[in-house]
């Protein structure tokens, strides 16, 4: 694991249409919601969703790696994710919120009075693709994965334009994520990857 709606360029082999982003961040906030209760969490389908996931022909049962992020105000409260598209995109996010609400070491645990402050927002990844052309970076398109001497970081494609960087500050903000100087991935051995997401929230 590392550390309503709008979109970037996507580049996975599926959709996800408005029906499953709600259904998704309901799902993230029942999982919280339910781990703070003590209580096992209750999902719920419509049905027009039930027979596309019955037909294996929905976004949620498609394998994807994915983050969820937490705000109350305009502060971070939470994120974590998984790079690998190892479950289904749902289960990803079942797993994620409760790693973003209580298993982020920058924070404290969140607590039953925070969680009705909070903003939940998912962000859906494609595969990872080798950045062999770092100029070749878009803000606010590519994501940015860096694996080098060991350490490894991933910025989201949200966040250098909500930080108001330009493209040399995110790159070598990347390598700062990963615990290297700013350039590193520039270096041989330096594997530096970009990624695309559908990033959508709550309103």
């Amino acid at each position: 694991m590392l550390f309503c709606s709008w979109w970037y360029i996507n580049t996975m082999s599926f959709m996800i249409t408005p029906e499953e982003q709600q259904a998704l961040l309901s799902d993230a906030r029942e999982t919280i919601t339910a781990k703070l209760e003590g209580r096992q969490p209750v999902y719920w389908r419509e049905g027009k969703l039930t027979t596309a996931i019955e037909a294996g022909t929905s976004a949620l049962v498609q394998p994807c790696g994915a983050f969820v992020t937490l705000h109350i105000g305009k502060q971070l409260r939470g994120c974590i994710g998984s790079m690998a598209a190892a479950t289904a995109l749902e289960k990803t996010i079942h797993t994620m919120a409760v790693q973003a609400a209580f298993g982020d070491p920058r924070f404290p645990p969140l607590t039953i009075d925070e969680l009705g402050r909070c903003h939940i927002e998912i962000s859906a990844l494609s595969p990872l693709e080798p950045c062999l052309d770092p100029t070749s970076v878009h803000l606010g398109v590519h994501g940015l994965y860096l694996v080098h001497h060991g350490r490894s970081g991933v910025l989201l494609p949200q966040v250098p334009v909500e930080q108001g960087w330009d493209r040399d500050e995110y790159l070598d903000y990347i390598c700062v994520k990963a615990g290297l100087p700013p350039h590193s991935y520039d270096e041989p051995g330096a594997k530096l990857s970009t990624f695309t997401a559908t990033v959508f929230g709550e309103e």
